[in-house]
């Protein structure tokens, strides 16, 4: 039995297409493409060996396009770029791969991404080596902390050996620094024997500034719509049937090929799609089906900024069908409550009760003023339907680090307590929570903003960007604004493995480990609305001095000050359990009150 595995491209506006096809390794030729329908350009019969019996092309290819007589182009649809970028595009047989998870339903039990606990790494600073191969070595301290699913931030194929992974380019291949696709399907092999499910960050809003073919074959952009990055990815004029499938193929290839078990999107709120069907709604169907083929489940992560829960209304209900969204509104409120910033978004979040409404509503900004924005935004959130675990919260994020000039954690800026303080919030919140690597012990290297862009030019932008962003805050040179694209940018975001052995770090993990440990036990957390939880606070002189966070029975009693505090405590008949305190030295459980030292946390069961 064999199958058509001839290679394709779409290039509906070419008037011919030539090949350049060589064994790897070989003598490269060249030859003429057959149009076929729809745009799309076929390689010609025979021109690689006969399928075997299994239907499996015998050996690997390097390949490239040229439209119109052209310089040669890697495939829109490249699986693997191994020479980088801007060279040929090598085949890539994903059913090769001997998988040992059989037996894996997805994480949590067959539960799902959606209200498991998640971790956010980058593969490239993750370990030293920066590979998929290195990182497999340390996923048993993640099973160690508790962690459900590990998040890996974008893999697709971007030029140079490190960055965030957001200049992707070749959207189907598999960064190769990182190992490549076998290596991608090893690694989550691997996360799966070890119960641990996988959420892959993909970026469908733009693609990097260097690398990238994909005008030079068809439209996959639009100048009907403008981004942050330039002209939007084509959704809704001419030609956009076929990026959309692009796109949607792209997705369904991570959950078939790879094993994948969930994806986040990046900044769906530039996916600008004036169509009947919005994308997402399109992606949402789609998956859904594949999760019936496959007979597990498959979850779509948003990132939006549009603070509408439009994001996680089912397709049926005429919404996007997002499993979860990021709640952005949760860290900014944690953040300027224990850091009293008020630089940007975070002036919104110092006024009284911004904690308590965000914990409660997920939004602050729910159709009110945002002064950042200068204009009204968000939509208010059905508290009475909509379930806690749809709303992704945190403490930080490579976002929030990476984005300020020196890439600081938050245990740089705050006292142990205060992070155990945040930490015991977001974990028990109920909202889906994800951790960022090394947060869970305190980790003190920095997660700087770091590119390795071959083209001088572009690098040299990149350097002066950053150090222009942030003129206005007096840096001015590499020691208040480290260089992007110099390579000791890169080492000094990789994470000191060694340092947890420091006492004070082994307790913050041990922290981080209880908390996870409490959150299991309570499977309520996981499935509460919002308004099946309430927040008592105590405001003096404009500032947050302790909360209490209560669903189902428990109870996080927080204390945001540096004196000891009084908190009463509403408890069930029989009293409560003190189950957890960052110090429990100073921390003393009355009927109806918590004596609590500040800053401090406090986790009570009520009985």
């Amino acid at each position: 039995m064999t199958r058509d595995d001839r290679i394709r491209v779409w290039a509906p506006a070419a008037t011919r297409v030539d090949l350049d096809l060589a064994p790897v390794g070989g003598v490269v030729t060249t030859t003429p493409m057959d149009p076929a329908s729809g745009g799309w350009w076929v390689e010609r019969p025979g021109q690689r060996p006969a399928y075997g019996d299994d239907g499996a092309v015998s050996a690997s290819y390097d390949y490239a396009f040229r439209v119109d007589g052209g310089e040669p182009r890697p495939d829109p649809r490249s699986p693997w770029q191994p020479q980088g970028v801007h060279e040929a595009s090598r085949t890539f047989d994903a059913g090769a791969y001997r998988w040992r998870d059989t037996r894996w339903r997805g994480p949590r039990g067959g539960a799902g991404a959606i209200g498991g606990v998640i971790y956010e790494l980058h593969i490239g600073t993750f370990t030293g080596p920066g590979t998929f191969e290195a990182a497999i070595g340390r996923l048993d301290h993640l099973v160690a902390l508790g962690v459900d699913v590990v998040e890996v931030m974008p893999v697709a194929a971007f030029e140079g050996r490190w960055g965030w992974g957001y200049d992707g380019v070749a959207l189907y291949a598999v960064h190769h620094p990182y190992g490549g696709p076998v290596a991608l399907q090893h690694f989550v092999n691997a996360c799966h024997e070890r119960g641990l499910g996988v959420c892959l960050d993909v970026v469908y809003n733009h693609v990097g500034a260097s690398g990238s073919y994909l005008q030079q074959f068809g439209p996959y952009f639009t100048a009907a719509h403008e981004t942050p990055w330039g002209e939007a990815v084509n959704l809704d004029t001419a030609g956009s049937e076929t990026v959309r499938e692009f796109l949607v193929e792209n997705a369904l290839r991570w959950f078939r090929d790879f094993h994948v078990d969930a994806l986040r999107i990046d900044a769906v709120h530039e996916l600008h799609d004036d169509s009947p069907r919005h994308l997402l709604a399109q992606l949402s169907d789609a998956v859904a089906e594949l999760s019936t083929e496959l007979g597990r489940p498959l979850a779509l992560i948003a990132e939006s900024d549009l603070n509408d829960p439009v994001m996680i209304t089912p397709t049926s209900e005429g919404g996007r069908g997002m499993g979860a969204q990021w709640a952005d509104d949760v860290h900014h409120a944690l953040h300027a409550a224990l850091t009293h910033e008020s630089e940007g978004y975070y002036a919104d979040f110092l006024e009284p009760g911004a904690l308590s409404t965000t914990l409660t509503q997920a939004f602050l900004h729910d159709g009110r003023w945002s002064s950042f924005r200068g204009q009204s935004w968000g939509v208010p959130v059905d508290t009475s339907v909509h379930r806690r675990n749809a709303f992704l919260a945190y403490l930080q994020s490579h976002d929030q680090i990476g984005n300020g000039a020196v890439g600081e954690r938050i245990s740089s800026k705050v006292t142990p307590g205060q992070q155990a303080l945040a930490a015991a919030v977001y974990l028990l919140s109920g909202f889906t929570p994800m951790i960022f690597m090394g947060e869970e012990w305190a980790a003190s290297t920095p997660w700087q903003f770091f590119t390795d862009f071959e083209d001088a030019e572009l690098g040299d932008a990149i350097t002066e960007g950053r150090l222009e962003e942030f003129a206005g805050d007096g840096r001015d040179d590499d020691d208040d604004v480290p260089d992007p694209q110099r390579s000791s940018t890169r080492r000094r975001s990789v994470l000191d493995w060694g340092e947890r052995a420091d006492p004070s770090h082994q307790r913050m993990f041990g922290w981080y480990s209880k908390l996870i440990a409490v959150r299991r036990a309570q499977p309520h957390l996981t499935e509460v609305v919002l308004d099946e939880a309430t927040v008592n606070e105590n405001v003096r002189g404009g500032q947050l001095q302790w909360l209490v966070l209560s669903h189902g029975r428990l109870r996080v009693v927080c204390n945001f000050g540096t004196q000891t505090a009084l908190v009463p405590l509403l408890e069930g008949p029989d009293g409560a359990q003190l189950l957890l305190a960052w110090d429990p030295g100073s921390t003393r459980h009355t009927p109806g009150v918590v004596e609590l030292g500040g800053p401090g946390v406090a986790v009570l069961e009520v009985r």
